[in-house]
């Protein structure tokens, strides 16, 4: 089944009861039994919902999984990979990812026990010298936050190989249409759903897919032991918003092709980071490992300076200032104040987040309505 059938079909049946053709909101918090013990496969809202359970099966078959779970947001489903962990193990991440992720990892697990590495995953001398038989955990952002930084999934799993160490990725930029972790052999997925997989910023929920059945009983246990599952009419319309994944995300990746190119020619902008530039370090594993090179792009000014990033994000038309990324309308955010902001300003800029990055997610809206709004926006800098 290809892609663009699987949006709409894969793990959806017309309601046995009605014939509905779109999924009903079971909306309730427990289910009529018949007897102790004896009912129709549900028995209690957090531990089983109708409507949660189709979206964990459609999205277990967008990411080529088997099975899939739903939490509350990114961060929760997050924590219950986290929560696998015992104290004394080790986690390594990208030194270049998500603020959030990085207060989970670092400000709530390592009082725990749980250690971490922040290290450049592309550097495999740095990655082998961090990988020891303490290491469970290798948490894989690609294309990273913000800096849109590719890292080769084969090779980390090739070097951990043997170890007893999971590869986790978090396909969040990227979406199960751009690219599959689970095919180059990654062992569990993550995604905030409430970007790219829901595409229409009105929700907030969290996802995981693994093919093994040992690890998706684990995920299971854990996602009702500790509760943080998403209500039912979150689950209907992130099903709702993923029958567009493929369409959207086409269109902001054609959009962003064409912003980044004219960012890149521009005479203020320093840097441009988008993985479709030949130049781009990343480039060729992204051409290997994606189906197209995203709707994200970052880039900082000349004049590194706040007040100048300031002009920017303060006064475009179409791109809305705000967090969060991978809707319809296309925004623009300040990672140093924003979505990195609980990440210390050393470690910031020894990434290249500088205090002038600027992040787009390019939308769906008209290319040339955008083009015009960031050239526009800049000749007033």
């Amino acid at each position: 089944m290809k892609f663009g059938t699987k949006v709409i079909h894969a793990g959806i049946h017309p309601d046995p009861l009605t014939g509905a053709v779109m999924t009903p909101i079971y909306q309730t918090s427990t289910y009529a039994q018949e007897a102790p013990g004896v009912h129709k496969g549900y028995e209690y809202a957090r531990t089983q919902n109708p409507t949660r359970a189709v979206l964990e099966a459609n999205l277990a078959a967008l990411e080529n999984g088997t099975h899939g779970i739903a939490l509350a947001s990114g961060l929760a489903a997050m924590d219950v990979i986290l929560k696998r962990l015992e104290p004394g193990d080790e986690v390594i991440s990208t030194n270049d990812l998500y603020g959030g992720s990085y207060r989970l990892i670092r400000r709530v697990y390592e009082k725990y026990g749980i250690k971490s590495r922040f290290i450049d995953l592309m550097d495999g001398e740095a990655f082998d010298a961090a990988l020891n038989e303490n290491t469970k955990l290798i948490w894989v952002e690609t294309p990273t936050n913000p800096m849109l930084n590719v890292v080769d999934i084969k090779s980390v799993v090739e070097r951990v190989k043997g170890s007893n160490a999971l590869v986790c990725v978090d396909n969040t930029f990227a979406s199960p249409y751009l690219q599959t972790p689970l095919d180059l052999g990654a062992d569990i997925v993550l995604h905030s759903a409430t970007k790219y997989i829901n595409g229409h910023s009105d929700v907030i929920l969290g996802a995981i897919v693994v093919k093994d059945e040992r690890l998706a009983e684990e995920f299971h246990f854990l996602q009702n032991a500790a509760g943080a599952v998403p209500s039912p009419n979150d689950c209907f319309l992130t099903l709702r918003g993923i029958k567009t994944l493929h369409l959207r995300v086409e269109q902001s990746c054609k959009s962003a092709a064409q912003i980044a190119e004219v960012l890149r020619r521009h005479p203020k902008v320093a840097n441009v980071y988008w993985p479709g530039f030949p130049n781009h370090k990343g480039h060729d594993i992204a051409k290997a490992q994606m189906h197209r090179f995203g709707g994200m792009v970052s880039f900082d000014l000349k004049e590194d300076t706040l007040e100048n990033a300031s002009k920017i994000l303060s006064n475009t038309k179409l791109f809305t200032l705000a967090e969060s990324l991978g809707g319809v309308e296309s925004l623009i955010g300040h990672p140093a104040s924003m979505t990195h902001g609980s990440i210390p300003r050393p470690e910031r800029l020894a990434v290249g987040l500088t205090d002038s990055l600027i992040r787009l997610s390019i939308g769906v809206e008209d290319t040339s309505d955008l083009v015009e709004d960031i050239a526009v926006t800049l000749s007033r800098v």
